[in-house]
C-alpha cells in the first residue's frame, strides 16, 4: 500500500521508534504532493496515475533502503540543513578525469591539491560508459552503470567518491536526460524491434512527422549534423537526433522513461553520487509547432525528478544542464508553482556571456541592464553556478530586444562583434580563440577558447609584453572575483586557477579533431602546479590570487547563495556594481572593466556616510582619491561597513 497521509500517517505517528522504514515513510509524505501534481499533468491522462505513484513508491523504497550506511547519515545532515549548499563556503571544480588524474584510481592523490585551493564541490566530467568511436565527449552514453573503461570500474569510482566525500567534497557527475547512445541497451532493443523499448524513443514510419516538426527546430550541430532526424533504412524509422546521428531522443511522454531514469539515478547515488548534473534538459520535451526548447513539461519532468531522489536520497542536489536566453533560463530554478521544487542549481550563462561581453565592449551598461531586468535577486532552495567558461563553446546569447536598449547597437552587430574579437580578428583584440559552428543561414557563431587565451594571456606570452602579462593575469582574477561574489556557487574549470592556454594537440588525434571544443580542454599542467609554491610566473600569480578569492569568499557570510543580489545601475560604463543585501552588513562590490583607473562617489553607491568602509577583498580600509573612489584597471573592491565615524 502507499502511504498518501491521513490514518496512515497517524499511525506512524504512534510509533516513537526511528528507524529507517520510519524515516522513508515520512520523507514519502513530505514529498507526495510536490512528487503527484508534475505526475499528473505529465502522465495523469493517458496513464494510470495511482498505479503509477504505486510503482514509483515501491522503487524509492528498495533504494533508500539500500542507502549506505555513511550516506544514510549525510541524509540526516542535509535534512536538517537542506540549504547547505547554499553556504559561502561551497567552491566547485569542473575535469575531465583522465586530463585531471588519468584514472579515478589516481584521483584521491590530488584531493590535496583541491583542499588547498577551498574546493568542496568536484564536478567529475562524463565518465559513464559511452559508445565507442565518437561520442560527444562522452555525452553519448551507452551504459548508465557503468563507469568509462578508460577511467577506471565502479570501484574505482565509489573510493573515489568515498575518498572526496571524506576530505568535504561532493562528487557530481554528468546524468544525460534527452538522449542515449544509439548501443545503449534499450535502443538496441528498439532497433531489434521491441515494441516496449521503441516506445523509449521518438521514432516514425515516415518523414511526414519529422518534416512538420523539422519546420520550428534549430541546429545544434550544424556544420556536423544538420537536421533534427536521421533514417535508419535496417528498421525503416525516422528516428528523433537532436545532437548527432549516435544520439537517439528519448520519449518521455512515456512513463517508462521517467521510472528508468529514477532507477538510474539512485542506484547511483548510493554509489556515492551527491550532485547530478542533468545534461540538455531544454530538449526533453516535444511539441509540434514549436522549437521544442524550454516546454513546461520539462519543468514538470524536472520536479518530480528531483522530489523522487529527495524522499528517497536527500542528500542528493540537481543541476540543471540549460544553456538559454535569460528569459529560459529563470524556470530552471523555480517559479510559480515550482518554486523550491526543481533544480537546486543552473548554469549562469548569462552572467558568462555578459562577462565577455563587457570585457570586450570596456562598456558595463548592456551586462548591467541585462542582469537587473531579466534575473530575481535570490532563489527559494536554489541558485546559480556561477563560470567564467565551462568545456563547452561560449553562444553569444544577446537578443535584439536587449540590445536595442543601447543603438546604435543590434543583436546580430554585436554579436558578430563579440566573434570576431574573441577569435582575434578584430582590430586590437587581445583574445585568441576560434570560431565553433558557424551557421551560414543565420551568421550565428560561437567561440571557443580557454580562459586565459581569451582574457590575453596567451597574445601576451606570445609577444613578451609584461604589461600586457600583468593585464591579462587582472583580467582572469577580476572573472574569478565575480563569480566567486556574484551569488551562486563558483565553478573553476581545471587549469584556468593557473591560467592554461590553448592546446591544439587535439588536431594529432582524429577522433577529436573535428571538434575544435578540445582546444579548450587541456591535460592539468602538473609541472606548473609544482612551480606555484615559489617564482612569478603567471601561474603563480593566477593561483595565489584564485586561491586568496576564494579563501574571502568563504569567510564573508554576506557572500552566502541564499543572500540576495542587488545590481546598481548607476550609468557608468566602466564599472558594473551590485550588493549583497545581507541583513547585518551589505557589502557593495564593483567592478572595473577597462584598462583605465574608473572612479566614482561614495554617495553614488549609497555607501553610509557615517561609517568606515573596508574593502574585504584587499584587507584594507576604504581610501578615497579626491573624494572618489578609485577602482584600479580590471581592479574589484567588496565594501563593508566597517566601524561607525567618532
Amino acid at each position: 500500500m502507499v502511504p498518501k497521509g491521513g490514518d496512515d500517517m497517524a499511525k506512524v505517528g504512534k510509533d516513537t521508534r526511528i528507524t529507517d522504514s520510519r524515516l522513508f515513510d515520512l520523507r514519502w509524505h513530505r514529498g507526495h504532493r510536490a512528487l503527484t501534481s508534475p505526475l499528473a499533468r505529465l502522465y495523469g491522462k493517458s496513464h494510470d496515475l495511482n498505479k503509477l505513484l504505486g510503482r514509483l513508491h515501491d522503487l524509492l523504497e528498495t533504494h533508500s533502503k539500500n542507502r549506505p550506511a555513511d550516506l544514510r547519515l549525510l541524509d540526516l545532515e542535509r535534512d536538517i540543513d537542506p540549504d547547505w549548499f547554499l553556504s559561502q563556503e561551497m567552491v566547485a571544480y569542473v575535469f575531465y578525469i583522465d586530463k585531471f588524474a588519468g584514472k579515478l584510481s589516481n584521483l584521491p592523490k590530488h584531493i590535496d591539491y583541491l583542499r588547498d585551493l577551498g574546493v568542496t564541490y568536484a564536478h567529475l566530467m562524463p565518465c559513464l560508459k559511452p559508445r565507442p568511436g565518437q561520442s560527444d565527449g562522452g555525452y553519448a552514453v551507452m551504459d548508465y552503470r557503468e563507469i568509462n573503461p578508460a577511467l577506471g570500474s565502479m570501484a574505482d569510482f565509489e573510493a573515489s567518491a568515498t575518498a572526496l566525500r571524506r576530505a568535504g567534497i561532493s562528487t557530481c557527475i554528468d546524468m544525460v536526460l534527452n538522449h542515449t547512445a544509439k548501443e545503449h541497451d534499450w535502443a538496441v532493443r528498439a532497433r531489434a524491434g521491441d515494441p516496449f523499448y521503441q516506445d523509449f524513443y521518438l521514432m516514425f514510419d515516415t518523414d511526414i512527422l519529422p518534416r512538420k516538426y523539422e519546420l520550428g527546430l534549430l541546429e545544434v550541430f550544424p556544420m556536423q549534423a544538420p537536421g533534427n532526424f536521421t533514417h535508419y533504412p535496417d528498421i525503416g524509422k525516422w528516428i528523433w537526433t537532436t545532437f548527432n546521428e549516435y544520439q537517439w531522443d528519448l520519449n518521455w511522454a512515456n512513463p517508462e522513461v521517467f521510472l528508468a531514469f529514477v532507477d538510474t539515478i539512485l542506484h547511483l547515488a548510493n554509489k556515492g553520487v551527491d550532485i547530478f548534473r542533468l545534461d540538455a534538459v531544454a530538449f526533453m520535451w516535444k511539441k509540434m509547432g514549436t522549437n521544442c526548447q524550454n516546454l513546461p513539461e520539462v519543468h514538470d519532468i524536472l520536479q518530480a525528478l528531483v522530489q523522487a531522489t529527495r524522499i528517497a536520497a536527500p542528500g542528493v542536489i540537481h543541476k540543471a544542464e540549460a544553456i538559454v536566453g535569460p528569459r529560459e533560463l529563470v524556470p530552471y530554478l523555480g517559479t510559480g508553482s515550482h518554486t523550491g521544487k526543481v533544480a537546486n542549481l543552473a548554469y549562469h550563462n548569462t552572467l558568462m556571456v555578459q562577462f565577455w561581453s563587457a570585457l570586450a565592449a570596456r562598456d558595463t551598461r548592456l551586462m548591467t541592464y541585462v542582469l537587473r531586468t531579466h534575473f530575481p535577486q535570490a532563489f527559494t532552495h536554489a541558485c546559480f553556478a556561477t563560470y567564467i567558461r565551462c568545456h563547452d563553446d561560449i553562444g553569444w546569447a544577446i537578443t535584439e530586444e536587449d540590445a536595442a536598449h543601447f543603438p546604435p547597437m543590434t543583436g546580430p552587430g554585436h554579436r558578430n562583434f563579440l566573434a570576431d574579437f574573441y577569435n582575434g580578428s578584430f582590430p586590437g583584440s587581445f583574445a585568441r580563440g576560434a570560431d565553433f559552428q558557424s551557421n551560414p543561414e543565420t551568421g550565428d557563431r560561437r567561440t571557443n577558447g580557454s580562459f586565459a587565451s581569451l582574457a590575453g594571456l596567451e597574445a601576451a606570452e606570445e609577444s613578451g609584453d609584461a604589461k600586457a602579462t600583468d593585464l591579462a593575469i587582472a583580467r582572469i582574477l577580476m572573472g574569478h572575483t565575480l563569480i566567486a561574489s556574484f551569488g551562486g556557487i563558483p565553478l573553476i574549470y581545471m587549469g584556468d586557477e593557473i591560467g592554461m592556454t590553448n592546446d591544439h594537440s587535439y588536431l594529432d588525434h582524429p577522433e577529436l579533431a573535428k571538434d575544435g571544443r578540445w582546444m579548450h580542454r587541456p591535460a592539468m599542467d602538473w609541472k606548473a602546479v609544482k612551480t606555484i609554491a615559489k617564482g612569478n610566473s603567471p601561474a603563480a600569480r593566477i593561483h595565489a590570487g584564485t586561491k586568496a578569492i576564494l579563501t574571502k569568499r568563504k569567510q564573508t557570510t554576506q557572500l552566502a547563495s541564499d543572500v540576495p543580489t542587488r545590481i546598481l545601475d548607476l550609468g557608468h560604463p566602466g564599472l558594473f556594481i551590485f550588493e549583497r543585501l545581507a541583513e547585518d552588513k551589505a557589502i557593495t562590490s564593483l567592478f572595473n572593466f577597462t584598462e583605465s583607473d574608473q572612479r566614482i562617489t561614495p554617495w553614488a553607491l549609497r555607501l553610509d556616510p557615517g561609517y568606515h568602509y573596508i574593502d574585504v577583498l584587499g584587507g584594507a580600509a576604504l581610501s578615497l582619491r579626491d573624494g572618489l573612489i578609485a577602482v584600479p584597471p580590471y581592479g574589484c573592491l567588496w565594501l563593508r561597513p566597517a566601524a561607525p565615524l567618532l
